[in-house]
């Protein structure tokens, strides 16, 4: 049986390693786990159909895993970073320059990886919001880099 420990907190304490405090294996029986009373849980039906099998992919979850969402994504959290948008209740975002060319980064990353694999629109995507936010990026640092001085 484990060690049990009561100190004066009232918590009980049970020492239920398998070694000793001088590392030799203890040959006491474990006590059963708790869980073994409560009832198995049901398990989900494997062949269940899922309600979006047979929805046309155009309308499923609005794109949420499309690329083009991901950029823009990216290029709003930019914006944000950048102090060139207002929170949602209106309020002032303090300007991030670190975060904002990380997140830059991020996207010419992952321009270059994807580079010859995005159809049309979505390399014309990626490659403006790039221009925006590079733009946008210069044009902050130089009006912080004035109000410094």
């Amino acid at each position: 049986m484990p060690e049990e420990k009561y100190d004066g907190s009232g918590f009980k304490v049970v020492d239920r390693r398998l070694f000793s405090e001088d590392g030799k294996v203890r040959e006491e029986e474990r006590e059963p786990s708790k869980n073994a009373d409560l009832p198995p849980q049901p398990q989900p039906a494997a062949a269940a159909p899922s309600p979006h099998d047979d929805a046309p992919q155009d309308t499923f979850e609005s794109g949420a895993g499309e690329f083009k969402n991901v950029v823009q994504f990216l290029g709003t959290t930019a914006l944000f970073q950048l102090g060139l948008m207002q929170g949602p209740s209106g309020e002032a975002i303090p300007t991030d320059l670190v975060s904002a060319r990380h997140t830059i980064d991020m996207l010419e990353t992952l321009e270059i990886k994807t580079r010859g694999n995005l159809t049309r629109e979505e390399s014309q995507l990626l490659e403006d919001i790039l221009y925006e936010l590079r733009m946008s990026f210069v044009e902050v640092e130089k009006r912080l880099a004035k109000r410094s001085k």
